[in-house]
């Protein structure tokens, strides 16, 4: 079973010399060097690791050293596409086998890989699992089975593929060939549907640190949102590439059409458009600089776009899981960039109300609430965003990064013990039967027509909360909700209700510290961050002319050439030499014999 992988760091066929020469970097980052000497020796893997932190290299690799072809298991065409495109911008002998190729081409991928022509592989799940292709894999020689997407196995979790839960058919057909399963994302449960299913043989589990340090985190209240939005992207992402994700179909539609009368560039994306147009959307969004995606959550999986400047959720995710998905799609080359949100209380009715009404068994249920308390804990958090995000994952964080909106301008809290009970108090005198805006009324003593209409003006709590202004009552009702002191009505009618939580609080038995709603700060710097670049400067956009148009010649995406931090080392650098273009990370050999002139005649026009 096992084939050793080569322990000479000079050998042609060694990590290291791989990384370099094919890649183009000169260091492995976190635990890829053990991740690619395990599988490489013919052993399984279970590879967690953020998006960005480099998982590709993770299978790569050991399928380059392996003898015979790496067989990569892939959920989605667009990604398969833009991995065989960068590999072959390398000089690596890549293809796809899927629905998307015509009959000759795919004739043509099976000759080369019956002739050991292909050194990678990628074919969806459902493709591979077909008993013509398990035969044509059988003639062949295979180095491994790298199954990407890996939480699609799980049922608990967002992403839920069914043929992920035969891929675990390959153990049995192909016992000799080792498999490593990827994920980014998967809490301890998804972990453990993994294992079971694809690793049914055991193998060994490697987690890296979910922390995205390049990633500053932002969280904010709903207040004319896409102005907010536009305002966000005016002040700090003119020109970027960025993807804003919306709760429903028709809020992503809005979105695109405000952004693209506000003059950016920017594209739907949800299940309602055709495929044809789902697909060219998708298309101008990985080939071109400064798209913007508007989004419901159909879009994203599988996008290996690595300069999303920005990642904006204009409605509170279902799921801190998912949350962390789809930020992670922001900053893939290491460059800073934003995640940002905003909310309110409104989002929370709604996404409970949801949860209130679902058919699924009891046990998803539960999951699902606590999925949706852990994201709405680290919304209301007062400190470090890092701590409650990374805890779902089992990492601890220390805290003050220095970088998240909590560090750079920390809220106030504030004992709000009493106002809590009185809110507590005002919705179970009002029958438990009204919305937020009808409650707060009666608690600051507004006698409208429909308060004096109901009599609630002659209630014991009325006037009760006038002391507090109209927006600390939002505030306090909005975290009483997200702690779970109250509930809406399951009915879907807005009403809130108290829940069994609630009880210690009303009986004088707990103390309750409330964060005051921060005002939003300007942006500073992540620290750490690497190599800076005024993306106003001639030098910079005449480097990323040439790769526009270069990448438009030869019909790939510009990144597939160059990402934008490579682009900026090399302007940081600006070297004069062939020799001195190779040490820039990014740049590997078959770059530099492509584009190194290039590049370098580019730069000599810029003095």
């Amino acid at each position: 079973m096992s084939h050793p992988a080569p322990t000479d760091p000079t050998s042609a066929a060694a990590p290291e010399a791989l990384l370099a020469r094919v890649f183009g970097y000169q260091h492995f980052r976190g635990r890829q060097r053990e991740i690619i000497e395990a599988v490489a020796a013919g052993d399984n893997a279970l590879v967690l690791m953020p998006t960005g932190g480099g998982k590709s290299l993770c299978y790569q690799i050991p399928a380059l050293m392996r003898p015979g072809t790496g067989i990569v298991v892939s959920p989605l065409i667009a990604l398969m596409r833009d991995q065989v495109e960068a590999l072959k911008a390398n000089g690596v002998a890549a293809a796809v086998l899927n629905s998307s190729l015509a009959a000759q081409e795919r004739r043509q991928v099976e000759q080369d890989l019956l002739a050991g022509r292909i050194e990678l592989l990628y074919i969806a799940p459902e493709g591979l699992l077909r008993e013509p292709i398990l035969n044509l894999l059988g003639r062949c020689r295979l180095a491994l089975f790298a199954i990407d997407e890996a939480h699609c196995v799980s049922q608990w979790g967002h992403d839920f593929r069914p043929e992920y839960l035969q891929l675990g058919a390959l153990r049995e057909r192909f016992p000799d060939v080792p498999r490593i399963a990827l994920t980014a994302t998967a809490d301890e449960r998804t972990r453990t549907e993994i294992s079971r299913h694809l690793l049914p043989d055991g193998g060994q589990t490697f987690i890296a640190s979910f922390d995205r340090p390049n990633i500053r985190y932002r969280v904010g209240l709903k207040n004319n949102p896409r102005a907010q939005l536009l305002s966000f992207i005016d002040r700090e992402h003119r020109g970027h590439s960025g993807i804003v994700y919306c709760f429903s179909r028709k809020r992503a539609e809005q979105t695109a059409a405000f952004l693209y009368q506000n003059g950016l560039t920017a594209l739907p994306y949800h299940a309602g458009l055709s495929a044809d147009e789902r697909q060219a959307h998708q298309d101008r969004f990985i080939g071109e600089d400064g798209m913007i995606i508007c989004a419901t959550i159909a879009f994203g999986m599988g996008i290996d776009k690595p300069d999303v400047r920005f990642v904006a959720h204009l409605d509170l995710p279902r799921s801190i899981e998912a949350y962390y998905q789809e930020t992670g799609r922001a900053g893939r080359d290491g460059l800073p960039a934003d995640a940002w949100m905003v909310y309110s209380l409104a989002d929370i009715v709604q996404i409970r109300q949801m949860q209130a009404n679902s058919s699924a068994p009891e046990a998803q249920q539960r999951l699902e609430r606590e999925r949706l308390e852990a994201l709405l804990a680290y919304c209301e958090h007062a400190g470090c965003r890092r701590p409650p995000l990374l805890s779902y994952f089992d990492e601890e964080h220390p805290g003050q990064c220095g970088h998240c909106d909590n560090c750079l301008n920390p809220p106030e809290t504030w004992d709000a013990t009493e106002a809590a009970r009185k809110g507590l108090s005002c919705v179970y005198r009002t029958g438990q039967r009204f919305g937020a805006g009808h409650v707060i009324d009666v608690l600051m003593g507004n006698a409208t027509e429909r308060v004096t209409a109901l009599g609630h003006d002659r209630l014991s709590t009325f006037a009760i909360g006038s002391d507090l202004d109209r927006s600390t009552w939002q505030s306090v009702l909005r975290q009483l909700l997200a702690l779970g002191h109250l509930q809406p009505d399951p009915a879907g009618h807005g009403g809130l209700q108290l829940s069994e939580r609630c009880r210690a609080l009303l009986r004088g038995d707990e103390q309750l510290e409330l964060r005051r709603d921060a005002v939003p700060v300007r942006r500073k710097r992540a620290a750490g961050s690497r190599v800076e670049v005024d993306t106003d400067s001639p030098d910079w956009q005449a480097l990323r002319q040439w790769r526009l148009e270069t990448a438009q010649e030869q019909g790939v995406p510009p990144y597939v050439i160059f990402h934008d931090a490579t682009l900026a080392a090399i302007l940081d650098a600006r070297p004069q030499s062939l020799d001195e273009l190779a040490r820039i990370t990014g740049v590997g050999q078959h770059k530099l014999d492509k584009y190194g002139g290039d590049v370098l005649n580019v730069l000599a026009g810029l003095d």
